[in-house]
């Protein structure tokens, strides 16, 4: 099975929610942190401004987008079905490779803002590249956004309709051998109880 293009591209933007937070923050002017807090009777008379951002409708609109794609992402892996079963031989823990999802937090720190429409768009062309690659090398799997969702990443010795292999598995929970329901999406299995 592969992912829709559509379902990989809602885990793979989603993975980026804390990004969007963090490009969010920096687009809040450093004097709005020193203002006094609103009191709750103007709070409630709505008389408090408090649109801190620079730039309040990409800050809103792309927290927005990321948090709303990884609602929609978890939503998608309770949908999987699991018409394979396997008997697990053996199991060992592999790291999640998230080196893939780091460059863009660093570019972050590096000048991006809103404010640089320029830089924003050069920005978001290298996150559609990113996406390209890990979809098509089978990687939108390798997300660190699964890691929040509780899922790991094993490396599995199965056994499937008599054969034995070992394969790269994504399982919520812990995974102690034994029998599982699994799905095989792009070069991965997925598993439950």
């Amino acid at each position: 099975m592969q992912f829709r293009v559509s379902a990989a591209f809602l885990i793979f933007i989603g993975s980026y929610t804390p990004l969007a937070i963090i490009l969010a923050i920096q687009n809040i002017p450093f004097e709005w942190w020193s203002r006094p807090i609103c009191e709750l009777p103007k709070l409630l008379a709505l008389t408090c401004a408090f649109n801190p951002f620079k730039n309040p409708l990409l800050a809103i609109l792309l927290v927005a987008l990321t948090v709303s794609s990884a609602f929609l992402a978890s939503q998608l892996f309770k949908r999987i079905a699991f018409p394979h079963r396997i008997e697990v031989v053996s199991v060992k823990a592999v790291p999640n490779e998230i080196i893939n999802y780091t460059f863009p937090y660093v570019v972050s720190f590096m000048g991006i803002s809103y404010s640089e429409p320029e830089k924003l768009l050069g920005f978001l062309v290298f996150l559609l590249w990113m996406f390209a690659i890990t979809y098509k090398s089978g990687q939108i799997i390798m997300n660190p956004l699964l890691l929040i969702f509780g899922w790991n990443l094993y490396e599995a010795n199965i056994q499937i309709n008599g054969v034995s292999r070992v394969v790269k598995v994504l399982k919520k929970g812990s995974f102690p051998p034994g029998n599982y329901k699994a799905q095989t999406i792009q070069d991965f299995y997925i598993c439950k109880e």
